[in-house]
């Protein structure tokens, strides 16, 4: 399951209402390429998964041969190059201020247009996050322009999936409709440079519903779907105009539990019927009943053709509740269409396929054979590819009909023969990272502990793990990942999982086994872990999704067995000290005191006090192969460091704001491991480099690097000089290194 993956965030965007800008950020230009002027030239790359997020949407261009365009929940949004067979993404300039922007709602291309695009951005519309934003492209996304808006969007909320609600008016492309959650429809006439709310739009907005969750052009005709209503007399759900101007109910419109919310739809130009997707939720999630309905747009006749009807019994007795999602037509054949179910956990997700404008239909689940060879964490820790969930955005190549492509909540699939599918992925990448450990020796230059996926053994960083997921148990997301100092092959992880919370390694994590044991609360609150310097000691701690803190567990037989540590400071994150095995230290967030033990995680007591406090994000990082060296980072309030085990601590000079901070191999000469931090030094957040214990720092990202929100996590490589890893919330693992 994805949940949104970021947490409160006091800093939102600032940056002028309209930008030209080529392919960089209007916020902070001058301060920037000042900046940019004197860091070193870095190289940066992700480190090959393949998707692992939810892709919400995929458009090929109507007018251009294997030009093809894709979104996602919160990792921007990319272009399919069919020469290369590789996606580009077009949204990586979005800086630290712009985090809620690198979610995509909607994306629109111009038929008359080819190299027109246009985003429509904004990743949350709680109060907390910054109003949306479109960014509008002549270039196919090389470059933007960019319009903030007076509202918000959603691209990771409810929703998310529906279809899209940019669209340019098929009448005139200086015109284009925006269709929001709370705001209601708005329209700008000037290619989305402003934007005015739609008075005559008849349903009504609130700040709890859905809104419009689509729009679609049927020649001239615009259609919009209204998440709000139920179909019935005076709460429609689907309205149209065909003026531009005046906005009318459809007429005979389905209603009822299945026909509550549409989803999607799309429209047959040869046989002019338009397809409309239903739910009775909007989903991803929380969906039980659905249906597919036909409009034959000259007459007004509406036909029922869903493939198959939900709540019926599968085999093994459970109950098939479903609704559909995704919905394509075929620009080379008339009455082909294409559809998706969602939500169909009992009999499992599909696409069925139509060419006589369904009256019947195929399940192209049924022979379907899948190659995921490139991206092998598909398997799922050893377990045949699954067809997929969460499967709203359906295509149809408009000039090849059996080059079908369909997202789910990993990945992209496609395939050119109606049988044979692959991941259609590469070039995007969609993971939110957690955690990063770069080994001092063995294969592996990576560890990394992911959102949705559990944790990899990056053999290679230009290729998917050989290995998957790691197995044995497999989790769904990774809560702590830890590393023995003096014993590197010794690794231990963390996580949610349903056979087991917790697992180790004794080949530097490329095969795992289960602790033998587990405290009764890690099941429902998995967290951070950490394992003494010789992999003699384990400490766990336990924080549920919903913030509640519990006591920690020590381990001193690899996991079999645990007692409780009643000192240790709930909820706080155990690291272990890099050179001495009978020292741990904690810092309590809460209270702004560091704790630490002498006693091999036995018993924990106060050290320095009246540090920063009050948010969890705070980190503390141990100096490899030094004792008693800590460096806090402690957001906007700075970066501390302490040189005799937190005893006390004194202010870094040199930066200003601290966010997470790591550790690489030393420069030539140098006698202190090269620092990285994602943390401010002059007036933007950036990611940077010190070779001199943090006396002075250089960048090492540009601006057309950014990735929005990187706070979470970064380590350097203590075998190559220079290479940086980077966990972004939704950009994957990036990593530079200088050239």
């Amino acid at each position: 399951m994805r949940t949104p993956r970021l947490s409160r965030r006091a800093v939102l965007a600032g940056s002028a209402a309209v930008a030209a800008v080529a392919g960089l950020p209007a916020l902070g230009s001058q301060a920037q390429a000042a900046e940019a002027a004197v860091a070193p030239s870095y190289r940066w790359r992700n480190a090959v998964i393949g998707g692992t997020g939810f892709v919400t949407g995929v458009l090929f261009h109507p007018a251009v041969r294997g030009l093809a365009y894709a979104r996602t929940d919160i990792g921007g949004a990319f272009r399919w190059d069919d020469a290369t067979a590789q996606w580009t993404p077009l949204i990586d300039h979005l800086g630290w201020d712009d985090w809620n922007l690198l979610g995509v709602e909607a994306l629109a291309v111009d038929p008359a247009h080819p190299d027109r695009l246009y985003l429509a951005l904004g990743t949350y519309a709680q109060s907390w996050a910054s109003n949306g934003a479109v960014l509008r492209s002549d270039d196919r996304g090389a470059t933007w322009t960019r319009t903030d808006l007076s509202v918000k969007l959603g691209a990771n909320e409810d929703g998310r999936g529906a279809g899209e609600r940019l669209l340019v008016d098929p009448r005139d492309s200086d015109t284009l409709w925006l269709g929001t959650r709370h705001d209601g429809l708005l329209k700008s006439t000037d290619r989305g440079a402003t934007w005015a709310a739609v008075s005559g739009f008849p349903a009504t907005a609130s700040s709890s519903g859905q809104g419009v969750t689509f729009l679609v052009a049927a020649g001239r005709t615009v259609y919009a779907g209204w998440g709000d209503g139920d179909g019935t007399s005076g709460t429609a759900n689907l309205y149209r105009t065909a003026d531009g101007t005046t906005w009318e109910a459809v007429p005979g419109q389905p209603s009822g539990t299945s026909a509550k919310v549409p989803l999607r739809a799309a429209y047959d130009t040869q046989t002019r019927e338009l397809y409309v997707t239903y739910g009775n939720a909007p989903g991803p999630n929380g969906q039980s009943d659905g249906s597919v309905h036909k409009l034959r747009t000259a007459t007004g006749k509406w036909t029922e053709v869903s493939p198959v009807k939900p709540g019926g019994t599968t085999a093994d007795g459970s109950a098939d509740t479903f609704a559909y999602g995704g919905v394509a037509t075929d620009a080379c054949r008339a009455g082909t269409v294409v559809v998706s179910t969602n939500n169909r956990w009992a009999d499992g997700d599909t696409v069925f396929r139509s060419t006589d404008g369904g009256r019947t239909w195929t399940s192209l689940k049924d022979a379907a054979v899948f190659d995921v060879s490139e991206t092998p964490f598909l398997n799922w820790g050893g377990d045949k590819p699954k067809f997929g969930w969460w499967i709203q955005a359906v295509a149809v190549d408009p000039y090849d009909s059996k080059h079908i492509v369909y997202g789910t909540g990993a990945t992209l699939y496609g395939t050119r023969d109606l049988k044979n599918w692959a991941p259609q992925i590469r070039g995007l990448e969609e993971t939110a990272v957690r955690q990063l450990i770069s080994p001092p020796a063995g294969e592996a230059h990576l560890l990394s502990g992911l959102g949705d996926i559990g944790v990899m053994y990056h053999e290679r960083l230009t290729a998917s793990p050989s290995r998957g997921m790691a197995a044995n148990p497999v989790f769904g997301s990774a809560t702590g990942l830890a590393q023995a100092a003096a014993k590197p092959s010794y690794v231990v992880r963390a996580g949610w999982g349903d056979n087991g919370n917790g697992a180790y390694s004794h080949d530097g994590g490329q095969t795992w086994a289960p602790f033998a044991g587990q405290p009764d609360i890690a099941k429902s609150a998995p967290g951070p872990i950490a394992t003494s310097a010789d992999g003699g000691t384990l400490l766990w701690s336990f924080v549920h999704w919903d913030g509640t803190k519990y006591a920690a567990h020590r381990s001193t037989d690899n996991g079999a067995t645990w007692s409780e540590v009643s000192s240790f400071p709930k909820g706080a994150t155990p690291v272990a000290d890099p050179a001495d095995p009978t020292l741990f230290y904690a810092y309590d967030t809460d209270t702004g005191t560091l704790y630490a033990s002498t006693d091999s995680g036995l018993s924990f007591t106060k050290r320095a006090e009246g540090l920063p406090s009050g948010d969890s994000q705070f980190k503390l990082v141990a100096a490899p192969g030094r004792s008693g060296d800590l460096w806090l980072s402690v957001k906007w309030n700075g970066l501390y460091r302490s040189t005799d085990g937190g005893a006390s601590f004194g202010k870094v000079a040199s930066c200003w704001a601290s966010y997470t901070l790591g550790f690489g191999k030393a420069a030539d000469g140098a006698d202190y491991p090269a620092i990285y931090q994602v943390g401010a030094t002059e007036t933007i957040t950036a990611v940077y480099r010190s070779d001199d214990a943090a006396k002075t720092w250089v960048r090492v990202n540009d601006d057309a690097h950014q990735w929005g929100w990187i706070g979470e996590v970064i380590t350097g490589d203590p075998r190559v000089y220079g290479r940086v890893y980077l966990g972004t919330n939704g950009r994957g693992i990036q990593y530079g290194e200088p050239v």
